[in-house]
């Protein structure tokens, strides 16, 4: 059980969690993240397992443009096409998190977990898991306008869901 997020965290959302980070390291697998809409909740939660340190590799906490063309490496013309919340860019976090670690599997993930501006949907997430080993996953979500804690909350589920399936797919 995780020790600093626990009273914030639904019990069940830290059980899930420490099951998928004992399945890791049983695997001998290390992740990484890139996160934005999350803002660094993932690796968080994925750090606070007590023994299990050693599957995890690193996090990125990108929210701009430029961060994720600076830390990840995406390509400025990918982000200049496209929204910062979509599948292209969510891909490419993963796979720049990936390119940029000794991960065996990394983890995007951008949205909307507020208020967004004009044109923007509340609550729209896009998630993507690369593996050293095989194709990048895609899963997009559309929570609503819950606000942003709830948001955030179903994301790092969501995002625990698609990196255990990962798992399975091995």
């Amino acid at each position: 059980m995780s020790e600093t997020l626990e009273p914030a965290l639904p019990d069940e959302l830290d059980a899930k969690a420490e099951r998928l980070m004992r399945r890791v390291c049983e695997l001998d697998l290390k992740i990484a993240t890139a996160e934005s809409c999350t803002g660094g909740m993932l690796a968080a939660l994925l750090t606070d397992i007590q023994g299990c340190g050693h599957g995890f590799d690193r996090g990125f906490v990108t929210y701009s443009k430029a961060a994720k063309a600076d830390q990840l490496g995406i390509d400025s013309e990918l982000l200049n096409q496209n929204d910062a919340v979509s599948e292209p860019v969510a891909r490419a976090m993963a796979e720049g998190a990936l390119a940029r670690s000794d991960a065996d599997i990394a983890v995007g993930i951008t949205g909307f977990a507020g208020p967004a501006g004009e044109g923007c949907e509340e609550g729209l997430v896009h998630f993507a898991v690369a593996r050293r080993d095989g194709a990048t996953k895609h899963r997009v979500e559309r929570f609503g306008p819950l606000g942003r804690g709830p948001v955030r909350l179903k994301a790092l589920e969501a995002m625990l869901d698609l990196i255990e399936q990962s798992l399975r797919e091995r």
